[in-house]
């Protein structure tokens, strides 16, 4: 009589007093697959091998870095490897190290089951017409297409006290990878810190 193993996997094996069976043995050691960490390419090829997922099954994600667990109506991600930060080239007067924060940059990270965009660093801001310049977009060129989110998000961030009546300007990162910092009319504060700001994909 087959035997099962003590952590109510499902796994079985042939007791001892049987006679050897390669088959059952062999349909045993596969049905182990479906609880390891699976690696894949991609989102895309996990979905085509495990065809139906079942709850609790994990997979691996080789090209975003992702882990990701099928809850049982889903995949969700929980967690995430390192991800390596990116320093977008910056529109012509904006220089980097704005207030000694360091060079602007961003990475795409995961952030309890959900891909965000974090960014860390600052800007010396400059101005035209009382604005800052460029319409406030300080990027030479808009963030790729895995660094957009689906809809403008709008943060806060810290600013200089020079030349301005408040501590944080407007930022609005755009569905098309735009990004302006939006200041009141006079108000020009020469520096603006990314640190600290995330917003959701």
């Amino acid at each position: 009589m087959p035997i099962t193993d003590k952590y109510g996997q499902g796994f079985s094996s042939l007791d001892y007093g049987e006679t050897p069976d390669l088959k059952v043995m062999g349909e045993g050691l596969l049905l182990m697959a479906g609880q390891t960490v699976m690696p894949f390419a991609s989102a895309t090829a996990r979905n085509a091998t495990l065809m139906p997922p079942k709850a609790g099954m994990t997979a691996f994600l080789t090209d975003s870095k992702l882990l990701t667990v099928y809850d049982g109506s889903a995949w969700v991600v929980v967690a995430a490897g390192t991800q390596s930060w990116t320093t977008p080239t910056l529109a012509s007067g904006y220089i980097a190290n704005g207030n000694s924060n360091g060079t602007p940059q961003y990475r795409i990270v995961n952030w309890f089951g959900e891909a965000v965009v974090m960014w860390k660093g600052g800007l010396n801001v400059p101005y035209s017409g009382g604005a800052p310049a460029h319409s406030g977009n300080f990027l030479g060129s808009n963030l790729p297409t895995a660094a957009r989110p689906t809809s403008r998000r709008t943060v806060t961030a810290a600013c200089s006290a020079v030349s301005s009546d408040s501590l944080s300007v407007k930022v609005d990162f755009n569905s098309d990878g735009s990004v302006a910092i939006v200041t009141q009319t006079g108000v020009q504060p020469p520096w603006v810190s990314l640190n600290n700001i995330m917003y959701s994909l």
